[in-house]
């Protein structure tokens, strides 16, 4: 015998805006590494696709440079020119079809740019055709094989902060009804807010409120194209996990400030500022973040970080310590992962008509 939808926490319908996401799983952006010149592909048609059949309440494609030299690898997705849009249209079409939410993580890699793709090692391209010069709040390599970054000067602080307003842009005329800011994983926003990447002394440097000037600029410009009715979302590492790094109390004091700026959700990871950081990986580790930050903010918060199992990811919403979960590698496994969730909390779940004869 089923259960009723209502009484499953997990396949509760959210409403953000004027978008309703049909159940609080979400597909968390995931490199892919498959792009030419930034260009979505058949790859990522199949890739996003399967999720959006397998029941996911959003699909939220992987992180997509602003500008060329803000993809981590050549491999990288990218939207800073308008010929990038038309392939994301059909993609966010039929994510839609399926009745999923299409969303995009838009972002600047910053000192960790110019890296391999993962199959051939990730490391640093340090020169030949592929590689370029990385930039920085400041110029501190990301660590010993990587090279130093050029640091910003203001006016390429500010030319930054109108191209994620651009690409914002181009989101929309894509198709997307979701946008994330990716503030996290020692990406470049996250190297403005972490006193370990940020030496400036300037306004862009120092004090926390100057470390965060970057990150709330980025969310005011964003906010003034990306229109009232759409959900905007802001990934953070809700922790360096380093003495002397971006601490969980900086990011409730980031929350509730772009709060205040229009965004409605923050996805709360973890770490990738600084290597070998001691992190205690284990089932849900990162949920305590969303939990402090949805409490003490006041604000939607996303869970994410080995999150695998129906009934784990089902108490974390029913608990109150997240609003959302964000699955990554467990959606790589499992395409489908909704409807087996579903299955086996006693939820029925619609089911695409091409695959009932399988549920």
């Amino acid at each position: 015998m089923s259960t009723p939808q209502s009484a499953i926490p997990l396949f509760e319908p959210l409403q953000i805006r004027n978008i309703t996401f049909r159940n609080r799983i979400l597909v968390s952006p995931m490199c892919q590494y498959s792009s030419v010149d930034g260009f979505a592909n058949d790859w990522h048609l199949v890739h996003l696709g399967s999720r959006a059949v397998g029941g996911a309440g959003a699909v939220i494609v992987e992180a997509t440079a602003v500008e060329a030299i803000g993809r981590i690898s050549p491999g990288d997705m990218g939207l800073w020119k308008d010929q990038q849009i038309e392939p994301f249209t059909r993609i966010t079409r039929f994510v839609k079809q399926q009745g999923a939410v299409p969303g995009i993580q838009i972002a600047h890699a910053g000192r960790k740019a110019s890296t391999d793709v993962p199959w051939r090692g990730g490391q640093p391209i340090v020169s030949g055709e592929e590689a370029w010069q990385p930039v920085a709040p400041s110029p501190l390599a990301f660590d010993s094989a990587y090279p130093v970054p050029r640091e910003l000067t203001v006016e390429e602080i500010q030319n930054t902060v109108r191209a994620f307003a651009n690409c914002a842009k181009r989101a929309i005329d894509a198709g997307f009804e979701l946008l994330e800011l990716h503030n996290a994983h020692g990406y470049l926003a996250h190297e403005f807010l972490s006193p370990l990447s940020n030496k400036r002394t300037d306004r862009y440097g120092g004090s926390l409120e100057n470390r965060m000037r970057f990150s709330l600029e980025i969310v005011d410009a964003v906010r003034e194209v990306w229109p009232e009715r759409l959900p905007l979302f802001l990934r953070i590492s809700a922790s360096d996990w380093t003495e002397g790094g971006w601490t969980v109390d900086d990011s409730v004091a980031l929350a509730k400030a772009v709060k205040e700026r229009g965004v409605d959700l923050i996805d709360c990871s973890s770490g990738g500022n600084v290597p070998r950081a001691k992190i205690p990986l284990g089932p849900g580790y990162q949920v305590p973040f969303a939990a402090k930050l949805k409490k003490e903010a006041g604000i939607l918060t996303g869970a994410v970080g080995m999150i695998t199992q129906a009934e784990q990811a089902n108490q974390i919403i029913q608990a109150g310590e997240a609003d959302v979960v964000l699955l990554a590698r467990e959606f790589l496994r499992e395409p489908y992962w909704p409807i087996n969730a579903a299955k086996q909390l006693g939820v029925p779940l619609h089911v695409a008509e091409q695959y009932g004869r399988a549920f």
